[in-house]
């Protein structure tokens, strides 16, 4: 079983939609977990979305990085350009990759324009996730 961190800024959004396609669309191969470098809460934006597309992550909570849990990953994956500059330094043997998605959780406009940019950033996250597993 392949043991994947999805590490973002809050671990609300874009963190929380990746371990939630991990878990749904790698079911017996992946072990699915995500972090923040703090605990924002997860974003009702991100669980509606994440609804349409049929995975439920209302269960997930907002964790902060835990360093020992950390080295226990294969793979680390930081989906934002903050977290990949400030996520904790991992161990050699731990393979690191970087996603670069825009956070929708600063879009403004009205509510389906701001739900648009939460479609596209799970689109994005969704399609890598079914690339990368």
């Amino acid at each position: 079983m392949l043991r994947v961190m999805f590490l973002c800024t809050g671990n609300s959004c874009r963190s929380q939609m990746a371990e939630g396609f991990a878990r749904e669309l790698g079911k017996g191969r992946i072990e699915a977990h995500s972090a923040g470098l703090m605990a924002a809460g997860v974003n009702p934006r991100a669980a509606a979305v994440m609804r349409e597309a049929g995975i439920d992550i209302s269960g997930q909570r907002s964790k902060e990085i835990v360093p020992e849990l950390l080295r226990t990953m294969d793979l680390v994956i930081t989906l934002g350009d903050h977290a990949a500059e400030a996520c904790p330094w991992t161990p050699p043997n731990i393979q690191r990759l970087h996603w670069p998605i825009k956070d929708p959780v600063g879009a403004t406009g009205t509510e389906d324009e701001i739900l648009r940019e939460f479609r596209r950033a799970r689109d994005e996250i969704r399609d890598l996730v079914e690339e990368a597993f």
